[in-house]
Order: structure tokens, then C-alpha cells, then sequence
């Protein structure tokens, strides 16, 4: 019995060990912030005409680089935001919360890890490293310590740290100074303010009783469909400037933006406000998917 109530008591720290990690380093936002840093990577070598294979090891440097700079501003985020997190019902496991992990460790890794990426990413170029500090500080100082406490303009100061992901790829092949990923940042920069909003509007009691003036708290839910549908129409024209792409991508994202215009419109007429906005929040990340995974399968060829 006592062998059965150990192995249970290790199997049980270990999952939560694991979930404590997913937890801290906020496993989905992670991998989309990550995401984006592939496609402008693969989208340079397209456009420059260089080959994956030959650029394996720019391309290890620049992941990993990327994937510690954001998960080192994640941790930041958590250990700076830890009396937020005990206010609101989908924070109050992370592990700052809890006190699995001390909040000095968690800023000591935070730290760390943050360094550790922006010196991996100056081994590929010095361009792609600034990218990945401004992202960082963006996210880390302007949003998480300066704005998101004071300001509705918090969800768009923000969105600015997320959109410096592609062009962190693109710049570790080639400079970015190029209509594609110019284009990238905006579809990112502005792909973010609606689907945040949605996430405000979903967890609207849980940032009141926290504090945090997002849109829908301090402005209504009108007011927040109001600016969800300008943003979403911002994206229309984006894909006639990615021309280059073909005329495949220029069908699969034009239509992507009129579903999407489409929800947004819905919101008007939908006397639920929650469903209007659980709808827009999952269309949000299936946009994003088939958008920039689209831009990587027309080019395949070019690349592989």
C-alpha cells in the first residue's frame, strides 16, 4: 500500500509539474506568438530564394531564440501580475498564484530566459535580435508594467509587441525592410484587438472585479463590437498587398475576412453578447491558422 501511495504521489507531482509549466508559460498564446516567427522566416527564404535545408541551423538559432525571448516576457507577465491573477477564475491555478513556483524564481527565469533569447537571436542578425528585444520590451514594460493597470489602450499597445514576431524570421534571413512583412506585422498588430476583445468580453466580470480597464469594462459591449468590426474591415485590403503571394492566398484570406466581417456584423443583430463573442474568439484563431499557414503552403515549392 505504501509502494501504490508514493508512485500515486509522484505521478501526481509530475502532472502538475507539467501543467504548472503549460500554466506559466501560457502554452497557446506561446505557440502563437511562436507561429508567426516560422512563417516569416519560410516566407524570406521564398522571396530571397534560399533553401530550408541549407538554413537549418539559422532556422534552430531563430526558433529557439524566439521561443525563449517570449517565454521569458510570459514569465514577467505572470510574476508582475500575480495579484491580478488571484482575482480572476482562469488565472488562480498558475503557479504564482498557487506558490508552486516562488515569484523570485519565476523572475530570476523570467530574466534568464529573456536574455538567453535575444543573445541567440544575434547570432542570426543583429536586425532580427532588435525585433525580438522591441517585441519584448513592448509586451514586458510598455504593456504589462506601464499600461494594462491605466489604460484601455492597453489591448493596442499590446497587439504592437505580438505583430515583431514574423519580422524577428524574415530579419534572420534577409533585412525586413519588404511589402510582405510589413504586411505580416499589420495583419498581426491588427488580428489581435478584435480577438482580445472577444477574451474581455468572455471574462468581462473577471477583469471588473480585477480592475483591469480593458474596452468592454470601462466603454460597454457596444462599444466594443463597434471597434471589432473597424478592425476586422482594416484587414480587408491586406491581401491585394501580398500580391506576390498568388492569387490562392489572395482568395483563401479575402474570403477569411469576409466570414470574419461577417461575425463581426452578427454582433449588431445577436442579442447574446457572450455567444456573439465566444464565436469571434474561435474564429479568430482559426483565421489566423488558415491565413498564415496558407502563405507557407503556396510557397512550398519555392523553399523545400
Amino acid at each position: 500500500m505504501a509502494k501504490s501511495s508514493n508512485t500515486s504521489g509522484q505521478s501526481y507531482n509530475e502532472k502538475t509539474l507539467l501543467s504548472d509549466i503549460k500554466s506559466l508559460l501560457k502554452g497557446v498564446v506561446l505557440i502563437a506568438n511562436v507561429f508567426p516567427v516560422l512563417t516569416g522566416f519560410w516566407l524570406a527564404l521564398y522571396f530571397s530564394g534560399g533553401s530550408f535545408t541549407a538554413s537549418f541551423d539559422t532556422f534552430i538559432l531563430t526558433m529557439v531564440g524566439s521561443l525563449l525571448t517570449v517565454a521569458g516576457a510570459l514569465m514577467l507577465n505572470n510574476w508582475f501580475e500575480v495579484d491580478l491573477d488571484r482575482e480572476m477564475l482562469r488565472t488562480k491555478q498558475r503557479p504564482t498564484v498557487t506558490g508552486h513556483f516562488s515569484l523570485q524564481a519565476v523572475l530570476f527565469t523570467g530574466i534568464t530566459s529573456s536574455a538567453a533569447g535575444i543573445v541567440l537571436l544575434l547570432f542570426t542578425t543583429f536586425e532580427a535580435a532588435i525585433y525580438g528585444f522591441l517585441g519584448w520590451f513592448t509586451y514586458v514594460v510598455l504593456y504589462t508594467f506601464w499600461s494594462k493597470r491605466r489604460f484601455t489602450l492597453n489591448t493596442v499597445i499590446g497587439s504592437i509587441s505580438g505583430a515583431f514576431t514574423p519580422l524577428i524570421g524574415w530579419a534572420a534571413v534577409a533585412p525586413a525592410y519588404h511589402i510582405v512583412p510589413i504586411c505580416l506585422f499589420l495583419i498581426l498588430f491588427i488580428w489581435q484587438i478584435p480577438h482580445t476583445f472577444a477574451i474581455a468580453m468572455r471574462r468581462y466580470e473577471e477583469y471588473k472585479a480585477a480592475g483591469v480597464p480593458m474596452l468592454p469594462v470601462v466603454a460597454g459591449f457596444e462599444m466594443t463590437k463597434r471597434q471589432t468590426v473597424i478592425y476586422i474591415a482594416s484587414l480587408l485590403p491586406i491581401p491585394l498587398l501580398l500580391a506576390p503571394l498568388g492569387i490562392t492566398f489572395i482568395i483563401v484570406a479575402s474570403i477569411m475576412n469576409v466570414i470574419w466581417l461577417y461575425i463581426g456584423i452578427r454582433g449588431f443583430i445577436n442579442t447574446d453578447d457572450l455567444k456573439w463573442a465566444n464565436s469571434n474568439f474561435y474564429f479568430s484563431l482559426t483565421y489566423l491558422t488558415v491565413v498564415f499557414l496558407t502563405m507557407m503552403i503556396v510557397t512550398l515549392p519555392g523553399v523545400v
